[in-house]
């Protein structure tokens, strides 16, 4: 048996919506909505971000410095500063591509997908070329504190969140 229109729905779930009307500002009006929200929902530099990922990765290398059997420089050092460049380096040629790109006269959404889409791969492409690298041209390294300074040079993403809601409440107060 076929179910008949308005057996089992309302006829108006069956009438086609109606569209909704997009009004395009101009680019006064844009910049006025973009000041009036600067302060409200404040923008964070990715540079910050990367700087971030470096302090974390220079703490990273002196905690793991204690490990090591000459107290100071050791391989372990020595192996926290490559996990660390291992994720700062492709974050740095990543945003590197996209200020590149901000650059270009003729920037549209199109484009600027296009460059983030190719800042990606190659930051894809150059921590593999790292890891390889590593493993390959550096018998000697140790790879857990590699990999743990690499992690938590990732993370320092989630650092972003936090200034960011540190930055609200600041501006936001509680009620």
């Amino acid at each position: 048996m076929i179910p008949q229109k308005n057996q089992f729905s309302e006829a108006s779930d069956w009438e086609k919506p109606e569209e909704e009307v997009y009004r395009v500002l101009s680019k006064a009006e844009m910049a006025e909505l973009q000041k009036n929200n600067a302060i409200k929902y404040p923008s964070l530099s990715p540079w910050r971000i990367l700087l971030a990922q470096t302090a974390l990765t220079m703490l990273s290398m002196v905690i793991w410095s204690f490990f090591g059997e000459p107290r100071g420089i050791s391989v372990y050092t020595q192996s926290a500063f490559l996990g660390g460049l291992t994720s700062v380096l492709p974050s740095a040629l990543f945003l590197l591509r996209l200020e590149a790109a901000k650059k270009t006269q003729q920037l549209n959404p199109g484009k600027f997908l296009a460059a983030l889409v190719s800042g990606e791969f190659i930051k894809i492409v150059v921590t593999l070329l790292m890891f390889l690298g590593v493993a390959v041209l550096i018998p000697g390294v140790m790879w857990v504190p590699l990999l743990v300074t690499y992690v938590l040079a990732l993370k320092c993403v989630w650092l972003a969140w936090f200034w960011r809601r540190k930055v609200i409440n600041k501006i936001e107060p509680k009620d």
